[in-house]
């Protein structure tokens, strides 16, 4: 049996996403990285030559002025993965894609294009949108509802890789000496018919050689969880803790199971950022320092809305009562978060100023220390069953260096990562099985059925 080994991917936010909107003052940082091409070759290149598995690129169409520097000005997902598909040769290209905002006929399209190009690396981070608001920059007067959000999106996939199985792998000979181009009995229509879709199919792109894109997904609510632990490859999540990892990590793996499913195709893989110095306390004086660099309390204050449907919470008193009636602008939001936050601020008997200030500051990782102190922790994190693998966010790039230079040479001593790509497409490196095309012989067996 193959030792499992930790996956890696890297998130970039370019010139500073949520609680980093003073980022872009980093004179490593190009000021206009989140729209500079080249930025991002270099830094894909830099995290293929240190063995990420993928890089992972975030995205909404939503925004006010007080949204982060990134999410102000940014390339969209698949245009810029399809750059990087012709300069890179065997790191992950995932996207985030709404199911709220796209035709699933458009998306499977789309990644399948992206997954040919890049020789089967594709993968698709699959949102429902959270910022409600973005329903007005697409002529509807409303965001869907929670619910509608996710039935929607179970159908969504369902559809998805149904078209994205219109061909049998070798449904196309293309014969010169005998004038056959397609085997038409290994093209399948889709022929769906839902409740909220009617797709009749069947895509015009042949399957990539990992099959189809990698369905990764990030909901944190219960029905986020039953999304993610029934039909995608990968969970992206938050873990504040090695306990609340672990918790996590039980929980959609035996969800998983319940649906049928072998928990080990079903990776969970955590967003952290990191802080390599010389010495413990060396790494937590620089966390501390661009921690106070990044953000101030105003900033802070104008940011703190967003879970919240975009809510202004500068209209309220700081050192009153935290304001419990704004969870009502979060119901076709980030509804779990936002009760999150409300419920510990009620629990606690915070003001808005101490809300903010410890929602702001609260975001102390697990993983800052020496290069040996953040390996041991990681090995500890991998081998105590609280990830599968950890999205590393760029942050600084002088810590990401660190990161790749000092402690991903100790993870691979350990036989943690790997010295190699093992596959060329990103379901081989993910240890994730080629998913089968269910309808692969279904004609043949049609015409067999028939008397002769």
């Amino acid at each position: 049996m193959t030792q499992r080994q930790l996956k890696l991917g890297l998130v970039p936010t370019g010139v500073g996403g949520p609680g980093e909107s003073n980022r872009w003052l980093d004179t490593d940082i190009p000021a206009n990285a989140s729209v500079n091409i080249e930025w991002y070759i270099k830094l894909a290149q830099q995290a293929e030559a240190a063995k990420f598995d993928l890089i992972f690129i975030v995205d909404s169409q939503f925004i006010t002025p007080d949204s982060p520097p990134h999410y102000l000005n940014r390339l969209e997902p698949l245009t810029l993965l399809s750059a990087l598909a012709v300069t890179t040769r065997h790191i992950g290209l995932v996207g985030t894609l709404t199911t709220s905002y796209n035709d699933p006929f458009n998306i499977a399209r789309r990644l399948a294009s992206l997954d040919l190009i890049s020789n089967g690396r594709a993968g698709w981070n699959v949102v429902t949108s959270g910022d409600a608001k973005t329903a007005g920059n697409y002529s509807r007067d409303d965001h869907f509802d929670y619910d509608t959000r996710y039935g929607r999106a179970h159908e969504y996939l369902e559809v998805v890789r149904g078209l994205w199985r219109s061909y049998e792998d070798d449904a196309f000979p293309r014969d010169r000496a005998t004038g056959v181009f397609l085997d038409k009995t290994k093209l399948h229509a889709l022929h769906h018919k839902g409740r909220y879709f009617s797709v009749a199919g069947p895509l015009n792109i042949q399957r990539s050689p990992q099959g189809e894109p990698v369905i990764f997904q990030a909901g944190d609510s219960d029905l986020g969880r039953n999304l993610g632990a029934q039909l995608s490859d990968a969970i992206f999540t938050h873990a504040a803790s090695f306990e609340q990892g672990q918790s996590f990590y039980a929980d959609i793996k035996g969800r998983a199971a319940k649906a049928g499913r072998d928990p080990e195709q079903l990776l969970i893989m955590p967003g952290f950022v990191i802080f390599i110095g010389d010495t413990d306390e060396e790494a937590r004086e620089i966390e501390a320092h661009y921690r106070r660099l990044d953000q101030n309390f105003d900033q802070a204050l104008a940011e703190f809305g967003r879970p919240f449907g975009w809510h202004d919470f500068r209209q309220y008193e700081l050192d009153a009562p935290f304001p419990v009636e704004a969870l009502n602008f979060a119901k076709d939001s980030f509804y779990t978060q936002s009760k999150n936050i409300t419920d510990l601020a009620v629990s606690k008997g915070l003001t808005l100023r101490q809300t903010v200030e410890l929602i702001s500051s609260a975001r102390k990782t697990p993983f800052s220390g020496s290069a040996e102190t953040v390996a041991n922790e990681i090995i500890r994190w991998f081998e105590g069953r609280a990830f599968d693998g950890m999205n590393v966010h760029l942050g600084h790039p002088s810590q990401f260096l660190r990161f790749t230079n000092e402690v991903i040479p100790l993870l691979q001593k350990r036989n943690i990562v790997k010295t190699e790509y093992a596959d060329t497409t990103l379901r081989g490196n993910l240890g994730l099985a080629k998913p089968q095309n269910l309808r692969s012989g279904t004609r043949q067996a049609e015409l067999e059925a028939v008397p002769s």
